[in-house]
């Protein structure tokens, strides 16, 4: 891509609006895979085979590209490999384990919107773990915002009661922390590697983990054909562009003005939920709440001063 692309302001919006639209659609699709491929919700072996499949192909396209580019996709240490299998493990195998177990037993709009709790869960990590990044009063308060939206959004169901299960909302909020938690670790690692290949690497690692897990309990995708298989594919494309894309969009400009659009994805993820799964948008819950969340994940990425592209 040319340097203005990624780099003047147009430019920027344009590519991390496409990013957040990306990771948006992977709701519906993951649901749309599960109906496709003829899994159940309680098939846990071959929602992780699916799931494995996607970041293991995921993985293979990046470092292709990677290579394509002449990074050096094959320098690391064996120190280094550990450290970047250790990322594959946390941030792709066991997030996605509860994230592929949540959304089958969670609606995708609901799950948009819960899974956002990450952008919060990272800022409050930050503040114990870096000595310059403290959690201020606008920070407190998006925070809080962003968790009350959580908390509306199980609202109703029957009345006024309380809409949540362990294994469907709870593990999409658990997937949160955990990718919150692992991108942390991530974010050192990538000081001395170069991020497209770590992000390459820890997605084959952790999409092989995925995949061996789901043979080894019996999964199986039975119904894969050109449909599902479009549909697999597009998941892994998915990831790989969005990825690559959003480490060129941090690499050359700051990240305060990147992160900003993270409020974009319970947007998309919520919107597109609605339009490919037929999932109801008229629950004054989840309106109130993907506000509520908007404006949290706004207040907790807001850069202090003036920030230009």
């Amino acid at each position: 891509m040319k340097p203005s692309l990624y780099q003047s302001r147009s430019g920027v919006f344009a590519l991390a609006t496409l990013c957040c639209l990306l990771w948006g659609s992977a709701y519906p699709a993951i649901k749309n895979g599960y109906a496709l491929l003829h899994i159940g919700s309680g098939d846990i072996a071959s929602q992780m085979l699916f799931a494995g499949w996607r970041f293991a192909l995921a993985g293979l396209i990046l470092l292709i590209v990677a290579a394509a580019m002449k990074k050096p996709v094959l320098t690391f240490s064996g120190r280094q490999m550990g450290q970047v299998a250790l990322l594959g493990l946390t941030q792709t195998t066991i997030q996605y384990v509860f994230f592929y177990i949540g959304l089958a037993h969670a609606s995708g709009v609901k799950s948009s919107i819960m899974n956002a709790t990450g952008v919060f869960f990272s800022v409050v990590l930050a503040h114990f773990i870096y000595a310059n990044d403290r959690l201020n009063g606008r920070k407190a308060l998006g925070c809080l915002v962003g968790f009350l939206g959580v908390v509306v959004v199980n609202l109703g169901g029957g009345g006024m009661g309380f809409d949540f299960s362990l294994t469907g909302e709870g593990f999409v909020v658990i997937a949160a922390f955990v990718l919150a938690a692992a991108s942390i670790y991530g974010k050192r690692l990538s000081a001395d590697m170069d991020p497209m290949v770590m992000t390459g690497w820890q997605l084959l690692i952790g999409g092989v983990i995925l995949t061996g897990t789901g043979m080894g309990g019996g999964g199986h995708l039975e119904a894969l054909d050109l449909r599902s298989g479009g549909l697999l594919l597009y998941m892994a494309l998915l990831s790989s562009v969005a990825f690559a894309v959003w480490s060129l969009l941090l690499k050359h400009n700051p990240v305060g003005l990147i992160a900003a659009f993270n409020f974009l994805i319970p947007v998309f993820g919520v919107a597109l939920s609605a339009v490919f799964l037929g999932e109801s948008l008229l629950r004054w819950s989840y309106l109130a709440a993907l506000v509520l969340v908007c404006i949290g994940i706004w207040l907790v990425t807001r850069p202090s001063g003036d920030v230009r592209a």
